[in-house]
């Protein structure tokens, strides 16, 4: 197993998602202001917040590059909301970058001769 060392750190943004309906009416079930935290890999919902899976199939795919250090001009870092998929509807989500968490490639790697200890295993992990 390897050690883990400043070479194989990484950083990735912790993200608050929330609902935005504006002025356009929502058809599906937008609450605004609900949501939830992406924190590494988790999903984290602190309170009651209910999202259509609908929706989140279609904000899935975006989080792990919005968590991401990217260019100041790229688009990924200046727009902040997503629409809903259904076309018809006005419910959108506001996805903001919060503080950097520092993760190291032998705490999430799945290949075993890079291993170490996952990182939720660590005894500091929430």
């Amino acid at each position: 197993m390897n050690e883990i060392s400043d070479k194989d750190a990484f950083w990735l943004y912790d993200l608050k998602v929330e609902t935005v309906v504006g002025d356009r009416t929502s058809v599906c079930r937008h609450i605004e202001g609900e949501g939830f935290r992406v924190e590494g890999e988790l999903l984290v919902f602190d309170q009651p917040s209910k999202v259509s899976m609908y929706a989140l199939a279609a904000l899935l795919p975006l989080l792990p590059a919005k968590q991401r250090a990217t260019d100041p001009q790229d688009w990924m870092t200046t727009d902040a909301e997503i629409a809903c998929p259904d076309p018809n509807c006005g419910g959108r989500f506001r996805v903001t970058r919060g503080e950097k968490r520092l993760f190291h490639h032998a705490e999430t790697t799945g290949l075993p001769d890079q291993r170490t200890t996952p990182y939720w295993r660590k005894a500091d992990a929430q």
